[in-house]
C-alpha cells in the first residue's frame, strides 16, 4: 500500500476510473452481442439501432474505454450488419 498521499488518491481515482471503463467496455460488448444475434436470427437492424450503437462505441472511444482502432473496427462490424439485414 502507497505511504505517500498523492499516491493513496491515485490509487483511489485508478480504481474509479477502472469501474467506469470497464462498464463503457461491457455496454459495447453486449451491444455488439445483442446486433450479431439479432442479425444471425435474420431481424433487420434498423439505421437508429445502428446509429445508437456507433454513439455509444464513439463515446467509449472518447472517454479513453477503447482504443480508436478498436472503436472503428467494431463501427465498421455494425455497418456491415446493417447492410447485410437490409438485403
Amino acid at each position: 500500500m502507497a505511504n505517500i498521499k498523492q499516491q493513496k488518491k491515485r490509487n483511489r481515482l485508478s480504481l474509479k476510473q477502472r469501474d467506469t471503463n470497464i462498464r463503457y467496455r461491457s455496454t459495447v460488448r453486449s451491444g455488439m452481442k445483442r446486433l450479431v444475434t439479432a442479425a444471425g436470427a435474420g431481424e433487420a437492424i434498423t439505421p437508429e439501432q445502428a446509429a445508437q450503437m456507433m454513439k455509444t462505441i464513439d463515446r467509449a472511444a472518447a472517454r479513453g474505454a477503447l482504443h480508436s482502432n478498436t472503436a472503428a473496427r467494431r463501427k465498421a462490424r455494425v455497418a456491415r450488419l446493417v447492410a447485410a439485414s437490409t438485403t
